[in-house]
C-alpha cells in the first residue's frame, strides 16, 4: 500500500487543520462517553447513582472510565448468567452473591452439587470451622436459590449404541 502524501499547506492552514482535528477528537470523545452513559443508563440504572454520588472534584477521565468499566462488567448478565461471578442470575442471587463471595470465589459454588440437606451441612461446616456468621433470615433464600440453580444433575448411563457395524482388526 502507498503512502498518502501529504499536501503542502500554508501555516495558517496547518493551524486550521489541526483546530478541526482537536475538535474532531473531543467530538469523537464525547460521542463515545454518550453512549457509554446510555448504556450504563439502560443496563444498570443504579450505575449513574453511584458514580455521581462519589466525589468527583478531583477525579480525571481515565478513573471515571474505570470506574465505569468496572460498574458494567460487575452488572453485565448474559444469557442468564451474571459474568463477573459466574453464577446464574435468578431469586436469591443477590443474596448469595453477597454472603458467599465475600469470603470465597463464585467457583467453590458453581463446581459444587448439592440438595437443599447437602448445602445446609456446607453452610454449618463454615460456620463451625470457618467463622462464617449467621445467616438469619437469608438462610432459606440462600438455600432455596443453591438448591434450585445448584443441584444434582442426573446424567444417568450413555445411550446405547446402535446400528454399529462392527469389524474385526486383524493382526
Amino acid at each position: 500500500m502507498s503512502e498518502i502524501e501529504k499536501p503542502d499547506l500554508t501555516p495558517e492552514q496547518e493551524q486550521i487543520l489541526a483546530q478541526v482535528v482537536r475538535r474532531t477528537n473531543i467530538l469523537v470523545y464525547a460521542t463515545g462517553f454518550i453512549v457509554v452513559v446510555a448504556l450504563l443508563n439502560i443496563m444498570a440504572p443504579q450505575t449513574m447513582e453511584r458514580l455521581f454520588q462519589a466525589d468527583t472534584s478531583s477525579a480525571n477521565a481515565d478513573s471515571l472510565m474505570v470506574a465505569m468499566e468496572s460498574t458494567i462488567s460487575d452488572t453485565l448478565v448474559v444469557d442468564g448468567i451474571h459474568m463477573a461471578t459466574g453464577l446464574i442470575v435468578d431469586d436469591g442471587f443477590e443474596q448469595v452473591k453477597a454472603s458467599c463471595t465475600a469470603c470465597h470465589s463464585s467457583k467453590l459454588i458453581t463446581q459444587n452439587k448439592a440438595d437443599r440437606d447437602g448445602w445446609k451441612k456446607m453452610i454449618r461446616w463454615m460456620q463451625e470451622t470457618q467463622n462464617l456468621w449467621d445467616l438469619g433470615p437469608n438462610e432459606d433464600i440462600i438455600l432455596d436459590y443453591l438448591a434450585k440453580n445448584y443441584a444434582p444433575v442426573a446424567t444417568g448411563r450413555r445411550m446405547n449404541l446402535t446400528n454399529i457395524e462392527w469389524y474385526t482388526l486383524e493382526d
